[in-house]
């Protein structure tokens, strides 16, 4: 366990100590910030539009929900825009150590892969939580201005957390395989894209390869948290998504630590 936060400290530090967590809170904060002031912007037009509307024909107001029609598109948003942020926190992780050499230390070193691995998924888990937690401003705002649901905003940050947890496994991966950055940040891209769209051809793969699909969609595992639920069933399949890309990573990495030997 020492071993692990040592390696996690190590990390932390390193994306702390460069520009590139500062560069990387900048820009989702921009694009986070410009989703949330369109998706508001279109509520409250909708809203002034439909009172107008119920006032021209003497009808009672419309009942406008905040939560499904600004919350929850915000949160989907939010995961479009993780997709790309997450490979440019993971990509370094394994492929800089491989590239600067410093890899040959962490394989013929006492400290085990595991624990190595571990320590660099935590201190990514960290920064992507440092992302997510910077967007509670807006949050803010809308409480001072508006009545949305607590638990709704809970349960879809808690849905981003293990979302964002298993493009980490995924990004650590990958990372493990290349000594090259950019190759591994753009192919986490992809493999992350695919599992974010996998779902949408369900419906034309026939009903078992169709049901498999869906179940394989990390977007359709979301949906129920962005509207405020929690189902073990989702929190049971991110955790084993994240297990077995962690296992790969670590089956790799001892595959490359006895070649060393």
């Amino acid at each position: 366990m020492r071993n692990c936060l040592a390696i996690f400290y190590r990390e932390v530090r390193s994306y702390f100590n460069s520009p590139v967590a500062y560069a990387i809170l900048t820009g989702f904060l921009l694009i986070a910030g410009y989703f949330f002031y369109a998706i508001i912007s279109s509520f409250l037009n909708y809203t002034l539009t439909a009172s107008i509307e119920a006032q021209y024909y003497q009808m009672a107001p419309p009942i406008i929900n905040v939560n499904m029609m600004a919350l929850r598109p915000f949160f989907l948003n939010l995961t479009v825009v993780m997709i790309f942020a997450v490979p440019l926190i993971t990509m370094r992780l394994y492929a800089e150590e491989k590239k600067s050499g410093t890899i040959e230390l962490l394989l013929t070193s006492p400290i085990r892969s595991a624990e190595t691995m571990f320590g660099k998924y935590l201190a990514a888990l960290v920064l992507y939580i440092t992302l997510l937690a910077s967007t509670s401003i807006y949050h803010i705002i809308l409480f001072i201005y508006g009545n949305p649901e607590l638990g709704q905003i809970l349960t879809s940050y808690l849905g981003l957390i293990f979302m964002g947890g298993s493009f980490i496994a995924v990004g650590i991966f990958i990372s493990s395989l290349t000594e090259n950055q950019m190759v591994a940040g753009f192919v986490t891209i992809i493999i992350l894209l695919l599992f974010w769209i996998i779902g949408w051809v369900a419906t034309f793969a026939g009903p078992f390869f169709g049901s498999l699909l869906e179940y394989i969609s990390l977007l359709n595992h979301f949906d129920e948290f962005g509207m405020g639920v929690i189902d073990i069933k989702h929190i049971i399949f991110y955790i084993s998504f994240i297990s077995f890309f962690l296992f790969l990573t670590l089956m790799f990495i001892e595959s490359a630590k006895w070649r060393t030997r």
